[in-house]
């Protein structure tokens, strides 16, 4: 295949929302969210702005379309999945889809006009709760728990200064040289008998946390059905 010919199958496609969205979706991960505007995005497609508008209203609709767009590369509980599996498959590759794109954590529950992908994914995660007998309370209680720690631990883990188990022992090292082990024999403690020890990965923080919040819910499940 001859050198850009891809590039030029896609400037010759026929412009349209679904093609205006992917690409909005990929100039946010290629350069944030402040790099997207209408001019970028036109430029990037190689037409003139107001074509865009034949496509979508405007920004708020390329927003909340690129939002549906990740909420569709998370995976959904299959209908006979074990309750704290399918949540806790849910969580991981709804983590994944997150850091494929850092902007979305601050929109994925802040849009006003839900697309079809996002509805899917709430009521398929309502209604395996549902099925495994959770009350409608407690379900949303379980999708604001581990919701509130996904995006949480999502948020602090792409604004560490590391991002690999390597960079991390470098990072706790010079921490070290810091300050005076004897001063802060807990800092010091936990650096070098936990962040230096092999293997360590602070990802890993992610399951043990998840498991903890799922652990709490299968009580308060349990708990439930007494009083039933």
């Amino acid at each position: 295949m001859a050198p850009g010919t891809d590039l030029s199958r896609r400037e010759r496609a026929p412009l349209s929302r679904e093609r205006v969205l992917a690409e909005a979706v990929a100039l946010a991960d290629e350069a944030g969210m402040g790099s997207l505007t209408m001019r970028r995005l036109a430029d990037r497609l190689h037409v003139e702005p107001m074509s865009l508008y034949y496509h979508v209203a405007g920004k708020d609709e390329i927003l909340d379309g690129m939002v549906d767009l990740v909420f569709g590369e998370v995976e959904l509980p299959l209908a006979d999945a074990e309750w704290k599996t399918a949540m806790r498959d849910r969580a991981a590759s709804a983590r994944d889809a997150l850091r494929r794109h850092p902007w979305a954590i601050g929109l994925m529950d802040s849009r006003l006009n839900a697309g079809p992908a996002t509805l899917r994914h709430h009521d398929a995660i309502i209604g395996c709760l549902r099925g495994a007998g959770f009350s409608i309370e407690l379900a949303a209680h379980a999708i604001s728990a581990i919701d509130s720690y996904l995006y949480g631990f999502a948020m602090q883990e792409l604004s560490l200064p590391f991002s690999s188990p390597e960079e991390t022992a470098e990072m706790a090292v010079t921490f070290l040289e810091q300050f005076p082990a004897q001063a802060f024999p807990h800092l010091a403690e936990l650096t070098t008998q936990h962040v230096l020890q092999p293997g360590y990965d602070y990802g890993d923080e992610f399951e043990f946390g998840l498991n903890l919040i799922l652990d709490g819910l299968e009580q308060g499940r349990a708990r439930q059905r007494k009083t039933r």
